[in-house]
């Protein structure tokens, strides 16, 4: 089984930053694509960010210009460094991955979730 443990969250005034993190272990063969998605109280979860393994990005409109996300391959690690916070990026953060385990089995993962909560 592969495992993502998210790190980072906290509560944060409008305009400010933070860092999550998210670190794949277990069972790890590769991972192919990460991504962050997020949901506020009432509503779905939205996609925020998503990285393929050579480094290409996408972004939400909403994050653009705000929001960086990076990878580190060889410690299975993704980044989310947000900046620029406003109230409404306040949700819960998940971190996604999908790749093969040391089995070589194609599989789709999630954390548990971080909270950020952005205070106006």
């Amino acid at each position: 089984q592969v495992q993502l443990v998210e790190s980072g969250g906290g509560l944060v005034q409008a305009g400010g930053s933070l860092r999550l993190s998210c670190v794949a272990s277990g069972s790890i063969f590769r991972i192919i694509g990460m991504g962050w998605h997020r949901q506020a109280p009432g509503k779905q979860r939205e996609l925020v960010a998503m990285i393929t393994r050579d480094g290409s990005t996408n972004y939400a409109d909403s994050v653009k210009g705000r929001f960086t996300i990076s990878r580190d391959n060889a410690k299975n690690t993704m980044y989310l460094q947000m900046n620029s916070l406003k109230p409404e990026d306040t949700a819960v953060y998940y971190c996604n991955a999908n790749g093969y385990s040391d089995t070589y089995a194609y599989g789709n993962y999630w954390g548990q979730g971080t909270q950020v909560t952005v205070s106006s």
